[in-house]
């Protein structure tokens, strides 16, 4: 065969920033979220969705066939981090964490996940990443070593 295809569904994407600090405050979180999508545009990725708060993100993103998916996140996270420190002193002691979860969406459940992804502000008024985190991983089969996941 002569050509290469592929076609991978929708991937969720999660990763917080290191030790959870609230670096992405409401000023500069849109600011990250659309060099976020300018990233994921010059990798080949389409990215579909982007949201968080202020100590994570979360993004619905297609893969492509010439990146692998820690492949895409490590460009991802690079990029993003020496943007921001480049943004303003402020920003020069920014990391994300090292790790980062990556789910498939099944297409019946794509709309789910995107207003999840939208009302994150609200549902993190009463929970924590760690607790978001954790649920997902559960929801999803994954299991944790505690002392390995948080970075």
């Amino acid at each position: 065969m002569p050509q290469s295809l592929s076609k991978v569904n929708i991937l969720h994407i999660i990763f917080s920033t290191k030790n959870r600090e609230p670096w992405l405050d409401s000023a500069v979180r849109p600011r990250m979220h659309a060099y976020l999508a300018t990233i994921c545009r010059d990798q080949g990725v389409e990215l579909v969705h982007v949201g968080g708060v202020a100590d994570h993100v979360h993004f619905l993103t297609t893969l492509p066939r010439t990146l692998s998916q820690a492949q895409m996140v490590e460009q991802i996270k690079k990029k993003s981090s020496k943007w921001i420190k480049a943004l303003d002193a402020r920003y020069r002691g920014f990391f994300w964490q090292r790790g980062y979860a990556a789910f498939s969406v099944s297409p019946s459940q794509f709309e789910v996940v995107l207003r999840y992804i939208d009302t994150q502000p609200e549902h993190h008024r009463t929970r924590t990443f760690q607790e978001e985190y954790r649920k997902l991983l559960r929801r999803h089969g994954v299991n944790i070593d505690e002392h390995h996941v948080w970075d």
